[in-house]
């Protein structure tokens, strides 16, 4: 079936058969009818089967068709990786109409998207927390909204966004169409959909919660020592052109990035701990070839939509089975054929036996030929992993400083949430500092009682109980 069989706009169709697709997914099939239908909808699908157009393609044609000012449709999106990638889809879908688009995310300043909503847009695509701090006391410039779209929704449920959505859609008008998309739909959400969505049509395009059938899985069953040498091993192979790692922690990411570095592979990393440029620099030097492998946490795992990807290694297995579909759902894309390969050690094999009772297939383990599976684990550090005590008449260099990120840069998506949906640190952006300071940028002596010109051990002209204790004026 053809897209121009879907009832979707003229200049629409030219932009999709400018990006190169022929004809659409299950999933786009599906759902667009609906959608410009105008029906509410659930939309299930494995990831990297099309869903951001489903939803895009039918809404831009809505929009264009029936111009009206002030803001129309509100996307929602778990992390800010996933709302750039939104935004370069409906931007390629809309290039030849007439409409305009903000994005709104935690990490950079607030100004300019405030000062874009002031002056109008047709779309908005946010994540939760820098979208709620942004539309109190703007309540009236949402206030037409036709369309609103949760997508992975599961992911948004995961990290804790439902009373911060809950706060947002309060603040919508009741007359809209909402529509769910996710690659998963937890139960818990699932019983949400009847606060949002009215009279809703399902779509499920393949078994819930199943891998894509283009991804081939294997499993290297290896303790934890092994994990380095393994992952150097496997990329001196040639096949691994385009690889995506994924790790549990931050911290791990970044050591496992040090370590390819050293052995002279390009490597890039995405983590809550990187700022948001150096996210984005990451990505695009992963898309454009220029790093060879590029180390993750699962907080970016839905929204790295890169063409190319050959192989996916979960360094780390995952605990439950809707990250394991979502990470290696970064490969074998828009019908591709793509590699999947997990490092299972003693402790992960109950998650492993748990996702394949669930998908009801099994992953085939298999053995890297010419790898060294004999090698000991190094000696456990009697100083769990602190520097031995300093020996008489040693001098030492200070640590390398290991790059952690901008703290100040992190946004609330991925800051844990409180009940009310707002985070604990500050919503959305910087965060304040918690130092006293002048206007001058000196700092102020404060007393005990907060009393400026006077220190906690007395007066700044006497010594007081400071003197008394022998560390007041001399």
């Amino acid at each position: 079936m053809p897209f121009r069989s879907l009832g979707l706009d003229a200049a629409i169709l030219k932009a999709v058969q400018e990006t190169g697709y022929t004809e659409p997914t299950p999933i786009q099939t599906a759902a667009i009818p609906l959608i410009l239908q105008r029906r509410d909808l659930i939309g299930i699908a494995q990831t990297g089967t099309g869903k951001t157009a489903a939803f895009t393609l039918p809404i831009l044609s809505i929009l264009a068709a029936t111009p009206t000012p002030g803001i129309r449709a509100l996307v929602i999106a778990p992390t800010r990786e996933l709302v750039v990638q939104i935004e370069e889809n409906v931007r390629a879908y809309a290039k030849h109409l007439q409409l305009s688009m903000a994005t709104i995310y935690g990490g950079v300043s607030e100004k300019p998207q405030i000062k874009a909503l002031e002056h109008g847009v047709d779309i908005v695509i946010a994540t939760p927390g820098r979208l709620l701090d942004i539309i109190r006391g703007r309540e009236k410039a949402f206030a037409g909204i036709e369309f609103l779209v949760l997508d992975e929704a599961d992911r948004m449920l995961d990290m804790g966004f439902v009373p911060a959505i809950r706060q947002i859609v309060r603040l919508l008008p009741r007359k809209r169409q909402t529509l769910f998309f996710s690659a998963t739909l937890s139960r818990e959400i699932e019983k949400l959909t009847g606060e949002f969505l009215q009279e809703p049509e399902t779509v499920e395009i393949g078994r819930r919660s199943n891998p894509a059938d283009t991804v081939s899985q294997s499993v290297y069953e290896i303790p934890q020592h092994l994990k380095p040498g393994m992952i150097l091993h496997l990329l001196q192979d040639p096949k691994f052109t385009m690889v995506l790692v994924f790790t549990r922690t931050k911290h791990g990411a970044d050591r496992i990035a040090r370590r390819l570095e050293q052995a002279k592979i390009t490597t890039g990393t995405i983590h809550s701990n990187r700022s948001q440029n150096q996210r984005l620099r990451a990505l695009n030097e992963f898309r454009e070839g220029k790093i060879r492998v590029l180390v993750a946490t699962d907080i970016a795992a839905r929204g790295i939509d890169v063409d190319g990807i050959s192989h996916v290694v979960n360094y780390d297995f995952p605990p439950n089975h809707e990250d394991y579909v979502h990470r290696i759902g970064r490969t074998g894309r828009a019908k591709a054929v793509g590699e999947a390969v997990s490092f299972v050690s003693r402790e992960d094999e109950d998650a492993l036996r748990a996702l394949e009772r669930f998908t009801r297939r099994g992953i085939p383990r298999v053995k890297a030929e010419g790898f060294d599976y004999t090698a000991p684990a190094p000696p456990r550090d009697p100083n769990g992993g602190r520097r031995p005590p300093r020996r008489p008449g040693e001098v030492r260099t200070p640590r390398p400083n290991i790059q952690r990120g901008n703290r100040q840069e992190r946004s609330t998506e991925e800051t844990p949430s409180r009940g009310d949906g707002r985070s604990e640190a500050s919503q959305g952006g910087p965060r304040e500092s918690r130092s006293r300071g002048r206007s001058d940028g000196k700092p102020r002596n404060l007393s005990m009682s907060g009393e400026p010109g006077k220190t906690a051990g007395g007066s700044a002209k006497k010594g007081g109980i400071g003197r008394f204790l022998g560390f007041g004026r001399r």
